[in-house]
């Protein structure tokens, strides 16, 4: 691994780490995040608590965090197997925060802009799929868990250099929803808009 490839590594987790959600949140003088509904500082928990303008400016902000390393280390014609690296650290600063005490997200937002830079065509069959879920059974959980299990596939379609660092991403997100999953399972994972605790 090269010097370049280590910084990059380590600025992306340092990225990542910054909670847009508990930030905006502040300056917004809304709860905390960590604190309240899913107690999850993610793009859907501030949508329960904060509404639209406060969830989409998380959900850009997460988002940023993941493209901005990843399309840096894409421009620098970065390997592809170090490309998934620098997005698995954007991702793990996201959901293990070193500034915020290491209680983070769940990574989807932050792991969709690291994906963006491959290409619009794959960033859009990804949205398109999150959005076809959630919008026929209302659980964010379950949108992300079925778009990641398909991102590698999109990947392949699209540009298949980068279906193994996708599917690297996926995978840890898949494994930062395991409660999500029990909760889908026992009927006690909440849908989008509703207010009550996950």
């Amino acid at each position: 691994m090269t010097p370049l490839a280590l910084i990059m590594i380590i600025a992306a987790y340092l990225l990542g780490s910054i909670s847009s959600a508990v930030l905006i949140c502040r300056l917004l003088r809304l709860p905390d995040p960590r604190t309240v509904g899913s107690n999850n500082p993610g793009a859907t928990n501030v949508l329960r608590v904060g509404g639209k303008g406060a969830a989409a400016a998380v959900l850009l902000c997460d988002m940023l965090k993941g493209t901005i390393p990843v399309w840096l280390g894409y421009y620098l014609k970065i390997d592809p197997i170090i490309l998934g690296v620098v997005a698995i650290a954007a991702c793990l600063g996201h959901m293990y925060p070193i500034f915020f005490h290491f209680k983070g997200g769940k990574g989807v937002a932050t792991a969709l802009g690291a994906i963006a830079p491959i290409g619009f065509d794959l960033t859009g069959m990804i949205m398109a799929t999150w959005l076809v879920v959630a919008f026929l059974f209302r659980y964010s959980s379950l949108a992300a868990l079925v778009t990641v299990l398909l991102a590698p596939f999109y990947a392949w379609l699209v540009k298949p250099q980068y279906t193994l660092p996708v599917a690297m991403l996926c995978c840890l997100i898949v494994l930062r929803h395991h409660q999500n999953i029990r909760r889908l399972l026992d009927g006690s994972e909440p849908k989008l808009g509703q207010k009550k605790s996950a």
